[in-house]
């Protein structure tokens, strides 16, 4: 699966046109990351911004017509859709929407993926299946149960991160994500009370086994939460997400604060570049969200100029998410 860049007639030897060279240096130089050079600089990474109104049957449409807009490869291939499930609440706003997994579910399908699987392993609640009824997916999805894996229970492999940034250690991740072609983080749009903001890189906290490292996945948060983030980045290089922030959560997040509707979908190869974009529809700041510095020590796709939007303008869907008195340096200027 690779990331679309713009077309170009001028490819220099590290597979960038001079334009994209001077845009990545410039990324980096805002971001003092040190030790980067050339050799790591990647062309912009595509991110597209759909807006979404509601749930409701108009989301299947807007699902394919996002895809379309990404080059992704699926035929043939096995995908595995993870959404965020968290609580017992289908009216709330803490969960992905089992529309949009439903819509992305189709939509993978009539690209012509050999399957399409949906996988999660709540932290907090060692019901899978209950959890799921309850935020509405056995209602949604035809057939959740014989599609969907609780990656707690999973048979698990341990893997080795070209680059980790944690304590943990020892990685072991369930097989089901580990043998996917695709792995689609599908997040809320949500603040978050410990790193800021929780989006598609976070997400992937619900593949961690609880199997392994027990409820609520402590040992994550004493890895440090921000490296850990980091850490599962670095173990999926086929991924791509989407991100529901119809309706997110503001304010104390993720399972305490309140629903705020942005209206939006967004979508692209590259998860550092889809949350930036989404930090910066939610008004924060990327550039001081700890796990986005982290991993964009090896992949330059943060600052804005290393990003190639497509769709809606952030100016025309920015929403300003309330957050916590702590968070409130995070806050964008001029929001």
């Amino acid at each position: 699966m690779s990331t679309a860049a713009r077309p170009s007639t001028r490819v220099g030897k590290n597979g960038l046109t001079r334009r994209e060279f001077v845009t990545a240096a410039a990324g980096c130089a805002a971001l003092g990351l040190a030790g980067c050079n050339t050799a790591r600089m990647v062309a912009p990474a595509q991110v597209s911004v759909v807006k979404a109104p509601a749930y409701d049957q108009t989301l299947y449409d807007t699902m394919r017509r996002l895809l379309a807009l990404h080059p992704l490869e699926v035929r043939g291939r096995n995908v595995v859709l993870k959404p965020n499930l968290v609580e017992f609440e289908p009216e709330s706003s803490i969960n992905t929407n089992p529309l949009v997994v439903h819509a992305a579910l189709e939509a993978f399908t009539a690209m012509g993926a050999a399957s399409v699987k949906i996988g999660e392993g709540p932290g907090h609640r060692r019901n899978t299946l209950d959890l799921a009824d309850a935020a509405g997916y056995f209602k949604i999805v035809p057939k959740f149960e014989e599609l969907f894996t609780d990656l707690n229970l999973d048979d698990v492999t341990r893997v080795h991160p070209s680059r980790q940034f944690s304590r943990i250690g020892k990685l072991y991740l369930p097989n089901t994500v580990l043998g996917a072609d695709l792995l689609v983080s599908m997040a809320k749009m949500k603040t978050h009370h410990w790193v800021g903001a929780t989006l598609s890189m976070k997400n992937l906290f619900g593949v961690v086994p609880s199997g392994v490292y027990g409820w609520p996945k402590n040992a994550l948060h004493w890895a440090g939460i921000d490296e850990s983030i980091a850490d599962l980045h670095e173990a999926f290089p086929r991924q791509f997400a989407i991100v529901d922030g119809i309706v997110g959560m503001e304010g104390n997040g993720p399972i305490q604060g309140v629903p705020k509707r942005a209206g939006v979908l967004v979508a692209g190869s590259a998860p550092v570049a889809v949350d930036a974009t989404c930090c910066r529809i939610m008004r924060i700041d990327p550039m001081r969200i700890g796990y986005l510095r982290l991993a964009a020590q090896t992949e330059s796709h943060l600052s804005e100029g290393s990003i190639q939007q497509i769709g809606e303008a952030i100016g025309n869907v920015a929403t300003p998410f309330e957050l916590i008195p702590e968070f409130q340096r995070l806050r964008l200027e001029n929001a």
